[in-house]
């Protein structure tokens, strides 16, 4: 009878989850969160602002990484209202719509950042194999299509998401296992097949992520055997050297997402804290470590914190010192 009424049942809200069995330190742990969404917005904000404002880096490397920055901070901004909410107030409810409108974002900049770290293999590609060609191959036209193509591929494959979670009934449980809307953790909820929506979920992630991690390994084979016939040995290093930052964000961005993926296929007899943890960390690793490797490797943004946190002139034993 339920099953044949479930439209009088449908539910209005989610429930959220922050992490099962540490409910009563979540007020402490709000301040080490916090801190992590105020290190990944500023960090990121900094190579944003360091790109637009340093001329020097207006090279379809930086512009690409610019690209990568913004998605990170679309990840960001996604999370951060009902992960603050959770631990800051303990408000764990979010509206069945309001939950979709997350779903769909937070799905979509992650496909956003994959297009982006495979744009920035290609550039890497065409740096060590045709450097003397590179500004005339990746000009600044080639450099906003390809933005605008990896946007557009992410936005037009999530846009179905919703709308087939939408159409399937829930009317049992509705507490959700994360603390933030993900398409299999809702999917889970549903009282109906979900036959369809697995499939297209499969067949999204297989063009999206699938695809490009293939085109990363084999953009890194190519430029492998590139590398490889170079005759000095210091030419090699200092070829690889440029792909350290690119390779440290793919390993960065598909760890953890490969780890969220076999936990939700396999590990079903793993705690929900494995679960939770793994999902978090699938979301915020990136934003934060991103900006961390880059400042590492880039210069430019390094004196653009030193300018930031200190100050022109700083006095040493009564004399000042111009920075």
């Amino acid at each position: 009878m339920a099953d044949n009424n479930h439209s009088h049942f449908q539910h209005l809200y989610f429930v959220l989850t922050g992490i099962p069995g540490l409910e009563l330190e979540y007020y402490w742990m709000a301040f080490p969160l916090g801190a992590i969404y105020v290190i990944a917005l500023f960090g990121n904000g900094v190579i944003i602002s360091t790109i637009k404002s340093e001329l020097s880096l207006h090279i379809p490397m930086y512009y690409f990484l610019c690209m990568l920055a913004l998605a990170d901070t679309g990840l960001v901004l996604c999370t951060m209202p009902s992960m603050l909410g959770i631990f800051w107030f303990n408000y764990k409810s979010i509206t069945f719509d309001a939950c979709l409108v997350q779903m769909y974002f937070i799905h979509t900049f992650s496909a956003i950042e994959s297009g982006v770290l495979v744009a920035m293999a290609f550039d890497r590609v065409v740096a060590i194999w045709k450097p003397l060609r590179y500004g005339t191959i990746l000009t600044t036209g080639v450099v906003c299509r390809t933005g605008a193509v990896i946007l557009t591929r992410a936005v037009c494959v999530v846009f179905p998401v919703p709308f087939l979670i939408k159409r399937l009934p829930f009317y049992r449980s509705n507490i959700l296992s994360h603390s933030f809307c993900l398409h299999q953790d809702v999917m889970s909820l549903a009282c109906a097949s979900t036959r369809v929506n697995s499939l297209y979920g499969l067949i999204a992630v297989i063009f999206t992520k699938g695809s490009d991690s293939l085109s990363i390994l084999f953009s890194y084979a190519f430029i492998l055997r590139t590398v490889m016939a170079i005759a000095s040995g210091e030419g090699r290093l200092k070829a690889l050297n440029t792909c350290v930052s690119h390779i440290c964000a793919v390993l960065i961005f598909y760890v953890p997402l490969i780890g969220v993926s076999v936990i939700h296929r396999f590990g079903k007899h793993l705690s929900p804290l494995t679960h939770a943890l793994m999902a978090n960390a699938y979301l915020l690793i990136p934003p934060v470590l991103n900006p961390i490797v880059y400042t590492m490797k880039t210069k430019e943004i390094r004196r653009k914190l030193i300018r930031i946190f200190v100050p022109a002139k700083v006095t040493a034993e009564g004399q000042g010192l111009t920075f």
